[in-house]
């Protein structure tokens, strides 16, 4: 069993906003990375995202950016501290996370997909991957209200 998921939500403006609003860190750190976001992403970059709720800045490797398109991003793992009976498995590791944007109604809208893969099948990565799962579709929902209505939908929400 390979631990993955898939999130996706459309959004009521054209690919090249709603792809604006992820890949543009100050536009990023207005609903999505609480504690902000440095650097943009383009491919070959490492940029730093920190969350209220998670804090301290850590590393976000970006593969791949297709403008408008596609970006592919890995990020190490968080699986917590190992609970009783979960073996421990050394070096940390990193998942993929992989958003494309399509365009919907002649552009007028855009359906952007979500997908992370790569968690060891664990216990402690099942449950790794459904707290990521959550957070994914929490940002597809910030987004969404930010991009559509100029509302930050995580303000306070975990700080």
């Amino acid at each position: 069993m390979e631990l993955k998921f898939e999130v996706s939500t459309r959004v009521g403006r054209p690919v090249r906003e709603v792809f604006e609003a992820v890949a543009d860190p100050a536009k990023l750190s207005q609903y999505f990375t609480t504690g902000g976001a440095a650097g943009r992403l383009e491919t070959g970059a490492t940029v730093q995202w920190d969350f209220a709720d998670f804090p301290g800045a850590f590393p976000v490797e970006v593969v791949e950016v297709i403008q408008d398109e596609r970006i592919v991003l890995r990020w190490e793992a968080n699986e917590g501290v190992p609970k009783d009976g979960d073996p421990v498995i050394g070096a940390k590791y990193m998942t993929t996370v992989t958003m494309t944007f399509s365009p919907l109604d002649d552009g007028g809208r855009t359906l952007v997909r979500i997908a992370e893969e790569g968690w060891r099948e664990t216990p402690t990565g099942l449950k790794a991957s459904y707290g990521n799962c959550m957070g994914w579709t929490q940002m597809l929902s910030a987004l969404k209200a930010s991009v559509e209505y100029g509302i930050n939908l995580r303000n306070g929400a975990y700080a």
